[in-house]
């Protein structure tokens, strides 16, 4: 009976894949995104170069999302020298918002790549509700690790999937 239960609960978890959909061999969206200096970017452009992208989705009315692009600060440029990694902040900030970003970006002395979703289209294509969101992507472009919310010393676990990605 239990070999029966666990091969039923076998083929509809197989059925209902109930792993993450979006990791794995699915390719970064591509998406036009507005720089803060109102040029039309697309997201493909970040993997022509075959680096480790880390892309946080983030707003200037979220406390979690400046803490978490804050702590990633720290250890930015110790990742880009080791590993190759580029960053982009990508605000969903609507229009009206989007001013306070360049003074905030400023203060925090971030020196990531900031751009902005403010239709949210890519959030939607990406299918998430929540921020912050953080995505890892892999030198081609694929979704490798996903992770929403911020906890203090979640930028650890982010540098461990990166160093999975480099060797």
């Amino acid at each position: 009976m239990k070999v029966l239960l666990l091969s039923l609960f076998g083929f509809f978890a197989t059925g209902l894949n109930l792993s993450n959909p979006v990791v794995g061999d699915n390719p970064f969206p591509s998406a036009d995104l507005k720089t803060l200096d109102g040029s039309t970017i697309n997201t493909t452009d970040f993997f022509k170069d075959g680096k480790i992208t880390v892309i946080s989705f983030w707003a200037t009315w979220c406390s979690p999302c400046k803490r978490e692009l804050d702590a990633i600060a720290e250890y930015y440029e110790e990742w880009q020298e080791d590993f190759d990694v580029q960053l982009l902040a990508i605000t969903i900030d609507d229009a009206r918002s989007m001013a306070k970003v360049p003074a905030i970006v400023e203060t925090k002395g971030w020196e990531y790549e900031i751009l902005a979703d403010s239709n949210q289209d890519l959030m939607r294509a990406l299918n998430f509700q929540t921020i912050p969101q953080t995505f890892l992507v892999d030198q081609n472009g694929n979704i490798a690790y996903t992770h929403n919310g911020y906890n203090s010393g979640d930028e650890f676990e982010l540098e461990e999937e990166i160093m999975k990605l480099a060797e």
